[in-house]
């Protein structure tokens, strides 16, 4: 027997061979979403020019790949952030009063269309989607009844609006002053990426020139006077939903940034005064590993463009900090229990990646808005991870695992090099008005899209595993709700009329007994 160390060649030639000659592999060739192979086995034959000292530090410090915080989920866990709002401003204030009585820690604000594309609700336009997919606000005053009761001194919010996003701040500014809460306590996010609405969501107003003076404006306004607040999520979640592979997801989120970075420069903003109030906004999606990887590389891949690029002073400029929101587009129709099981990967991947809040989607979201029982599983899903899987008492604990570096230097190399083409083409908003951006998406779509038709990436329940069965889930409605509502009060109506009833009823025989034993008692009347 010998004991020496085998070579991965060796092992090889020596040992996978003939057990491939006994039985083949499931496929030729694996890969990750990105189309980046995988080998069968990694060692650190397959690093040989690494430098953990410069390429993965310890966490807190530059290039930040293993986290942005010294402790990171030992000293806080991330901020438990369920994405909410529908109908009323009323009705969504419930609903964010109910996942607050839940255990969540911080607010997200889904906004109507309407609202999203700068209309009122009474406006013409708007009609058929007031309160849709998100909550109406048209006024201050819809944004007072969205947070009462709730205190904006203690709560952060996250509010995904970009076009009129200057004005929904103002609100939110408006709304804390009548609380009493000043500009400079309030803390939050403004997700005012235009960028992204170009390629990959819709919702823009105005030309790209003066949306994107709008956005510097905010950064210099939130700088001086609500320091607390991050002032823009440059969104990698709406293209990875476009159909991006991760690696696009990377590098397209951060041509964006870096187009911001230079917009804010050549309005006079010094990188440092601002830098550290911009935050990050990506998918967690299936391919587990793949996506703690990515999460890494984008942080090493970022810090090193605000350092070497822009000439960045401040460590805090360097650190990119991300909200995390488990894949929509992942989530299916058909079996949608099986929903709970892919957001919970989808969670862990966020949290072994370094995120600092997430979102976790509801198992019947590809049917309907999910029901205050799915919300509260999605929430428990984070409970769960954050305190009974273990993984957030130590720090980054897949670092220095041979496939996740290898993955987090291929991802960074590869969005890199997407990066150096946008930028030879004058950036991103030229590579977007040349449809390039938009046209590396559609493809990766496309492909991703042949491959579930042909059965080479199984969907379970959707291609493999399928069953005729209808979704037993309760749906959400509003009419349902008011319904349920309606029948719950006529139901404490009924009961409170019983229940009094039942007391007139026995006050009346108690008083009827006292009048008989009074009547026995009483002296008989004198003769005339």
């Amino acid at each position: 027997m010998n004991d020496s160390p085998i070579s991965k060649y060796d092992w090889e030639k020596r040992i996978v061979e003939p057990t491939l000659e006994k039985q083949a592999e499931r496929k030729p060739r694996f890969s990750t979403s990105s189309d980046i192979e995988l080998e069968r086995i990694y060692t650190a034959e397959d690093r040989p020019h690494a430098d953990d000292t410069r390429d993965l530090g310890v966490p807190g410090e530059y290039p930040f790949t293993r986290g942005v915080q010294p402790t990171m989920y030992r000293g806080r866990l991330w901020t438990m952030r369920q994405y909410a709002g529908y109908a009323s401003a009323a009705e969504s204030n419930a609903r964010y009063k109910y996942l607050l009585e839940q255990g969540q820690t911080g607010l997200s604000v889904a906004f109507d269309l309407p609202t999203q594309i700068g209309y009122d609700a009474d406006d013409p336009m708007s009609e058929g989607e007031v309160g849709k997919v998100g909550v109406s606000i048209s006024s201050i005053h819809d944004m007072m009844r969205l947070f009462d009761g709730i205190s904006l001194a203690k709560v952060s919010t996250s509010m995904t609006i970009n076009a009129p996003a200057a004005v929904l701040l103002a609100m939110y500014i408006a709304a804390g002053k009548r609380q009493g809460v000043e500009p400079r306590r309030l803390r939050g996010t403004l997700q005012n990426d235009i960028l992204k609405e170009y390629i990959a969501r819709g919702t823009y107003i105005y030309p790209p020139a003066p949306a994107m003076r709008l956005i510097t404006h905010v950064f210099q306004y939130c700088a001086e006077h609500v320091p607390h607040w991050n002032t823009i999520s440059i969104s990698g979640y709406h293209i990875r939903e476009a159909g991006s592979t991760a690696v696009q997801e990377v590098a397209f989120t951060l041509s964006n940034g870096i187009a911001y970075v230079q917009a804010a420069i050549d309005a006079g903003l010094d990188v440092d005064a601002f830098a550290s109030q911009i935050s990050f906004f990506f998918n967690a999606h299936n391919n587990f590993l793949e996506e703690v990887a990515k999460f890494r590389a984008a942080r090493r891949l970022w810090a090193h463009t605000m350092r070497e690029r822009f000439g960045a002073q401040d460590p805090k400029s360097w650190m990119l900090r991300f909200h995390a929101q488990t894949g929509g587009s992942t989530l299916t129709l058909q079996q949608p229990e099986n929903n709970v099981v892919r957001v919970a990967l989808q969670a862990l991947a966020a949290v072994l990646g370094g995120t600092q809040s997430l979102h976790t989607n509801s198992r019947d979201e590809a049917l309907w808005l999910p029901t205050e029982d799915s919300v509260r599983i999605a929430l428990r899903t984070q409970q769960i991870i954050a305190y009974e899987s273990g993984v957030t008492d130590t720090i980054d604990p897949l670092g220095g695992a041979y496939l996740i570096e290898h993955l987090t230097d291929e991802i960074e190399r590869r969005a890199r090099a997407y990066i150096d083409r946008i930028d030879a083409m004058g950036g991103a908003l030229a590579a977007i008005e040349r449809g390039y951006i938009q046209q590396e998406i559609a493809d990766a779509a496309y492909a991703y899209q042949q491959a579930v038709e042909g059965g080479e990436q199984i969907v379970v329940g959707v291609n493999q595993f399928q069953t005729h069965e209808e979704p037993h889930l309760e749906r959400w409605s509003l009419a349902s709700k008011r319904s349920r509502a309606m029948r719950a009060q006529r139901r404490r109506a009924a009961r409170n009329f019983a229940t009094s009833s039942r007391k007139r009823l026995w006050q009346a025989k108690k008083k009827a007994s006292r009048g008989a034993n009074s009547s026995k008692r009483r002296p008989a009347a004198s003769p005339a």
